[in-house]
């Protein structure tokens, strides 16, 4: 039975807030054979999958946060609830002060979902004839439409594509075009599911470039899911993690990079001769290929390190940085992880 607990006010300091979020699915079971399928067909097995288990969630207005896990960690479906696509089989679930499945005309004015692999374009109409049907979906007057869609032509880069087919237009021109049509109501609350999925490195970066612009002038709460590590590393200062619907960590990048991997990556290129810096304890070299090494060290100790590595005389270039974001998020997934 699904409760939905009325929200204080206090509550509305927050864009979203859930409490022991919960969803559930049926899944019809099949054994191979024909014997099986007959007896399936009489009898149909099923069993009960959790999606999203006592999710608990507080997203401050204006924040972006990435909302990361493995394949199947629940991560759309959470998306879908809170944009109200799904009823939660438990739990509550408030968003900017509205229970999303009701589906007020209020709320889904102050909302946008957009999803990397699906579309908000007509696929046979150009983009600028979505926009207009968007306009009157939104009730926009003349002047914020014009105002609206001149900014995001604009920062988008998309005035060579309205007249296009959608169809015939490039993934990146596509995917930038369904931004526009997602924006052109200025939603408080943007619900991105994976938007660079497919996406080239430099289109990538585009987009990136653009949804930091546009969170600087209007300011809307960003949840984000992707892939790709570095949209989040890139977009967002907080990240929750989900695995099999549970929450498994919550809180800064930094903070998780220290807990996880209290080292940095220190990398060298030397201009001629051997590495003449003795690695002692807390460091460890990890590659090492013609004048280019590689090793890991302490955070306490890198200040150090590198002094003494530039002090050489023999130092051409010289980098230091976080492990990958992947194998960050990856440890969160072991079984030794769990306990932490």
């Amino acid at each position: 039975m699904f409760n939905m607990p009325v929200m204080n006010e206090q509550v509305h300091e927050y864009a979203i807030v859930t409490k022991a979020l919960n969803r559930e699915f049926k899944v019809r079971l099949k054994a191979e054979g024909l014997l099986a399928s007959v007896r399936n067909f009489f009898s149909p097995a099923s069993k009960t999958v959790n999606a999203v288990n006592d999710l608990e969630l507080q997203i401050n207005r204006g924040d972006i946060v990435g909302f990361l896990g493995p394949n199947g960690a629940g991560k759309t479906t959470t998306l879908k609830m809170l944009s109200g696509l799904l009823v939660p089989t438990s739990g509550s679930i408030e968003v900017l002060g509205y229970t999303p499945f009701n589906r007020d005309h209020a709320f889904l004015k102050s909302i946008s979902l957009v999803m990397g692999q699906k579309q908000n374009l007509w696929w046979d109409l150009p983009p600028v004839e979505t926009f207009a049907i968007h306009r009157q979906i939104y009730g926009l007057t003349d002047a914020e439409y014009k105002s609206r869609i001149d900014e995001l032509i604009a920062m988008l880069e998309i005035a060579d594509c309205l007249e296009t087919q959608t169809r015939k237009l490039s993934l990146g021109q596509r995917m930038r075009c369904e931004l526009a049509v997602s924006l052109l109501h200025q939603p408080q609350i943007l619900f991105l599911d994976e938007p660079t999925i497919g996406l080239d490195i430099i289109m990538q970066k585009k987009i990136r470039s653009f949804l930091l612009d546009y969170h600087r002038r209007f300011n809307p709460t960003i949840l984000l899911t992707s892939h790709y590590m570095d949209d989040v590393a890139a977009l967002a200062q907080r990240v929750i993690v989900i695995d099999h619907g549970n929450k498994v960590y919550d809180g800064h990048l930094t903070d998780l990079t220290n807990k996880l991997h209290p080292e940095k990556i220190i990398s060298v290129l030397l201009n001629d001769g051997e590495f003449v810096c003795k690695l002692e304890d807390g460091c460890r070299l990890i590659h090492h290929e013609g004048q280019h090494y590689r090793f890991m060290v302490s955070r306490n100790r890198v200040p150090e390190l590198a002094a003494r590595l530039y002090a050489t005389g023999n130092i051409a270039d010289l980098t230091i940085e976080d492990p990958p974001l992947e194998d960050l998020i990856g440890q969160l997934f072991t079984p030794d992880s769990q306990s932490r």
